[in-house]
């Protein structure tokens, strides 16, 4: 296994009481893991160690560990340090990732929503710009779901949005079911599913009204004249 170079890692601390836990980590894989990615742990570590203070290398015992942890297993260790603790970023590295979530969360916002006006998608650049113009905060510690909601709200006063699903019955031949199953779970939420008597898949799926055309043009290319769409009716939130 290849470590993370020490001198390329951060510490990432946690509190637990009076007690204080530190570990050596990638900044950008402990970014990554912090926003919900899988990314395997020993490849964030730059050290195996549990430390008290890294900057000392003063390690923790077992025993404190499975007090604060309920284990002494290394890599759930970590793991929770990195969600639940503080990372300690460089400034470059805090710029970096401050604008790596504005990206995912202005690509989320425009999946999403809708200009109410014209019921046509927002651009990500129309969305960037109101966001800029609302001055809103971005945390790049919070997951883009947790973030998205105020953000919207504080978007409304500079551009006409809104958030709608479509909801649609797709019947797909047992055959292209196997190709395109992925596709709907990335795409949307099942509200029905199963198999009819002639062997065909049919589903109820809603989808986020932003992506309808996307959606639908990827499910033809995969499943030609085997795929029969109908939408049902309209959701809004």
């Amino acid at each position: 296994m290849q470590m993370v170079s020490l001198e390329d890692a951060i510490v990432a601390r946690y509190a637990h009481g009076e007690r204080r836990f530190e570990i050596l980590v990638d900044p950008e894989k402990a970014m990554e893991l912090r926003s919900g990615k899988s990314v395997p742990i020993e490849d964030l570590l730059a050290s195996e160690e549990i430390f008290k203070d890294a900057r000392k290398g003063d390690r923790a015992g077992e025993k404190e560990l499975k007090e604060a942890f309920g284990t002494t297993d290394t890599q759930k260790i970590a793991e929770e340090i990195v969600k639940k603790g503080a990372i300690q970023l460089t400034t470059e590295q805090k710029r970096k990732a401050m604008e790596e979530k504005k990206r995912q969360i202005v690509s989320y916002i425009a999946r999403i929503s809708i200009n109410p006006q014209t019921n046509a998608p927002h651009t990500p650049q129309r969305i960037e710009k109101a966001m800029e113009e609302a001055r809103v905060s971005i945390d790049p510690f919070k997951s883009v779901e947790e973030q998205v909601t105020k953000i919207i709200d504080a978007i409304r006063y500079k551009i006409p949005i809104k958030i709608e699903n479509v909801v649609l019955e797709i019947t797909l031949s047992q055959q292209e079911y196997g190709r395109c199953s992925q596709l709907l779970k990335e795409y949307g939420k099942f509200r029905e599913q199963g198999w009819l008597s002639d062997g065909k898949f049919r589903c109820v799926l809603e989808i986020p009204a932003g992506v309808k055309g996307e959606f639908m043009n990827a499910l033809v290319r995969r499943a030609g004249d085997e795929v029969s769409i109908k939408e049902q009716e309209k959701g809004k939130r």
